[in-house]
């Protein structure tokens, strides 16, 4: 199986991005709520980085890097200033199986690293593939909360906050 073509995201993939975003919207209900600007949402306040798969013209997937706030800092015992977040990392029903948001993941988890970032994550619980993926890599969770909106099946949404390996919370 070949492996995804990953590289940075620029601004003429965002349509690319958008449509991607869109099937996996309407398949597993991410994000909870369709956001009245795809385009802004792919890109949060705090970006660091993204970056897409591809096949072709084709996005398979993509992934961003934004600065951590305090509350999630909080959360894992480590200053702000020594975290990235991943971000807004989905991928498309196609891509699914192939290793697309392993290698996502990955590339974020090396820019991280070379820039001496420790990772940390929000995954709802209601995502189980992507929480799958993340203690499948050796992600630790860290702690739960109730988020302040509700998923698709009008459930609380229960966050929960992980770490990368390799790194301790004080």
């Amino acid at each position: 199986m070949e492996e995804p073509g990953i590289r940075r995201r620029r601004d003429d993939d965002m349509k690319a991005c958008v449509e991607a975003l869109a099937t996996v919207h309407e398949r597993d209900r991410y994000p909870a709520r369709w956001p009245a600007d795809p385009g802004s949402w792919l890109t949060p306040d705090g970006l660091l980085d993204a970056w897409v798969a591809m096949d072709g013209t084709d996005v398979l997937g993509h992934v961003a890097l934004t600065r951590t706030g305090h509350a999630m800092a909080t959360e894992v015992g480590l200053p702000p200033d020594e975290l990235a977040s991943v971000s807004r990392l989905f991928a498309t029903a196609s891509a699914r199986r192939r290793g697309v948001a392993s290698a996502l993941l990955a590339t974020a988890t090396a820019a991280a690293a070379a820039g001496g970032l420790r990772l940390v994550l929000e995954v709802e619980d209601g995502g189980g593939p992507a929480v799958a993926l993340y203690e499948g890599a050796g992600w630790r969770l860290v702690s739960s909360r109730s988020g302040d909106w509700t998923t698709a099946d009008g459930r609380t949404a229960l966050l929960h906050t992980y770490l990368a390996p390799g790194t301790t919370a004080r």
